[in-house]
């Protein structure tokens, strides 16, 4: 599905699927391991998309059974995280049986609990991210499966799942630095995310299975989100994790770290 080629002088060297990308990171200030293979790339990225090669500008990779489409978008993102794969090999283990997936982009993680026999309901303000989580449930044949697609203010929803009485044994989110929903309602992660948490912690049974956080571009340390999760999941026995979202290369030792995570367990 993907593959971290080599990461240095500001950018990172990835294999989607056939094709090979490259674009800038800014906390690669480390020097290049193999600069010959930076030439075999098929699209670089700089203010925009260059094409080097006739690559589609659309293409799908495979995770397990999904058949996931991705495409060359405007802010250098391809539609995955593939750092997120460990921990989408970690939810189809937990049994889950009613989760909750806020702020689902592309819908990964809410294909891989519905897959995993899981009814999901996704959230996200976007519009154009609902519209691809979709066509990835489609490509991957899981149509029937029993996922609700909504597109509104996470907060808002929760907000409105707390006075309907509903829960969920499982949480997974990805909450941006900043963002907007669709009717103008502001995000600030310091700001918005503890009230968040406040009200998941209404919409959790009294047996959950799983609670996981990721974050990208944010200043600030992966113990606060474990931090968080203690808040919440102080009534429930379990385990929490916390760390970096880190990329391998095939060449050299140099790891990429790309976000950070927390999770919670039951034990």
């Amino acid at each position: 599905m993907h593959r971290l080629l080599d990461s240095g002088d500001g950018r990172k060297l990835e294999k989607f699927g056939e094709y090979i990308l490259d674009r800038p990171d800014p906390q690669i200030i480390w020097t290049k391991n193999t600069p010959e293979l930076w030439k075999t790339a098929d699209a670089i990225f700089e203010d925009s998309w260059m094409m080097k090669t006739d690559m589609p500008s659309e293409w799908q990779v495979k995770y397990q059974d999904l058949n996931l489409n991705l495409k060359l978008t405007p802010f250098k993102h391809t539609g995955i995280f593939p750092e997120q794969k460990s921990q989408w090999d970690w939810m189809r283990t937990l049994d889950a049986k009613k989760v909750l997936n806020l702020f689902g982009y592309t819908g990964v993680a809410t294909l891989v609990c519905a897959q995993a026999g899981a009814e999901v309901t996704y959230v996200d303000a976007s519009k154009q991210a609902l519209t691809w989580a979709r066509k990835n449930q489609d490509s991957s044949g899981l149509s029937d499966k029993p996922i609700r697609w909504i597109l509104d203010d996470v907060l808002k929803f929760v907000e409105r799942e707390v006075k309907r009485g509903n829960k969920y044994d499982a949480i997974v989110m990805d909450p941006p630095v900043f963002g907007h929903g669709p009717d103008g309602e502001t995000w600030q992660f310091n700001k918005s995310l503890p009230e968040l948490m406040r009200l998941c912690a209404q919409v959790l049974t009294d047996q959950p299975k799983f609670v996981l956080i990721n974050a990208y571009a944010v200043s600030t340390s992966h113990l606060t989100l474990n931090n968080l999760l203690q808040d919440l999941m102080r009534q429930h026995s379990g385990k929490i994790e916390s760390g970096e979202l880190v990329l391998v290369p095939e060449s050299g030792s140099k790891n990429l770290s790309t976000g950070i995570f927390a999770k919670w367990c039951a034990t």
